[in-house]
């Protein structure tokens, strides 16, 4: 999968030299999108998806058209985005299930870390995909460590990819809504008794499941692992995009006094591909053409 990477400012390293004064230090925002390709936005050239508040950002500012990644898969470019080291070099950066720990030491330098000690707020929102946790996560508590321990001051996340269970999202390492009385299971291994999967119940299924993804139903979507109880902390897809729209804009007002570095990995173009109805029918393209 191609990954893109959106920086909006100037560079870290640049604000974070000479202890600069807060006015003068720009507010740093890195947008990072799964499955995006050059070609699929309209400021570089795309005739079939229109991308206008892309296309702002491109158009008022600078806009590059050569590029280099140490891995263009999620989980590796996402660990030497944060750590500043090559993937390769960690045999656990690699695609990770959603129940992994988390593969980035605490005491490793980071790129939110180095940023908190310029005196910037930190946040990280969306995809996560460097695992969590230390292991056997139990959902139905606060889990550590994540995305708090290694330099962000806010986190709200998905464990993973939108595609593989847990389906719920985690912020500063609580499950969001999670009902105590239902608590979450979640195996990789095998499925728990009487659960329906893609195989045993596909009349559930308001999309057909492809390469694997034909484990848990969630939002009639067949997923990758295994998954039981916290049904009213399950997220509706549709409904991803604004909910995570909704934290960043929340996190840019509440910080708008003092500089800010925040994270924003996009939950799309990623499958399972499932825009809002609003989007329906915007492109030519299906479901792939309505969440840019």
């Amino acid at each position: 999968m191609k990954n893109a990477i959106l920086y909006l400012s100037a560079l870290p390293l640049v604000v974070c030299s000479g202890g600069q004064p807060e006015e003068t230090r720009p507010n740093v925002i890195v947008i990072l999108a799964d499955d995006l390709g050059l070609g699929d936005v309209s400021a570089y050239g795309s005739s079939t998806i229109y991308t206008p508040n892309i296309d702002r950002l491109a158009h008022g500012g600078v806009a590059f058209t050569n590029g280099y990644a140490t891995s263009a898969t999620s989980t590796p470019s996402r660990y030497a985005l944060m750590t500043g080291m090559y993937p390769w070099k960690n045999k656990e950066a690699k695609i990770l299930p959603g129940d992994a720990p988390l593969i980035i030491d605490e005491e490793q330098f980071t790129l939110p870390g180095m940023m908190q000690s310029c005196g910037y707020v930190t946040g990280a929102i969306g995809k996560w995909h460097l695992g969590i946790g230390s292991g056997r996560v139990n959902w139905n508590e606060t889990v550590k460590p994540g995305a708090n321990e290694i330099g962000f001051d806010y986190s709200c996340l998905i464990a993973a990819t939108n595609d593989r269970v847990p389906t719920v999202y985690v912020e500063n390492g609580d499950v969001v809504g999670l009902d105590p009385s239902d608590p979450i299971e979640v195996s990789y291994e095998e499925n728990f008794e009487g659960e329906p999967t893609a195989i045993s119940n596909p009349e559930m299924l308001k999309m057909h499941w492809a390469h694997g993804h034909n484990n848990s139903i969630v939002n009639g979507i067949p997923r990758i692992g295994y998954m039981k109880g916290g049904e009213k902390a399950r997220w509706k897809d549709e409904d991803m995009a604004d909910y995570f729209v909704d934290k960043v804009k929340t996190f840019i007002t509440g910080h708008k006094n003092k500089p800010f570095f925040l994270y924003y990995g996009l939950h799309q173009s990623h499958v399972p591909r499932a825009p809002h109805d609003r989007f329906v029918g915007e492109t030519t393209m299906g479901p792939r053409g309505c969440d840019c």
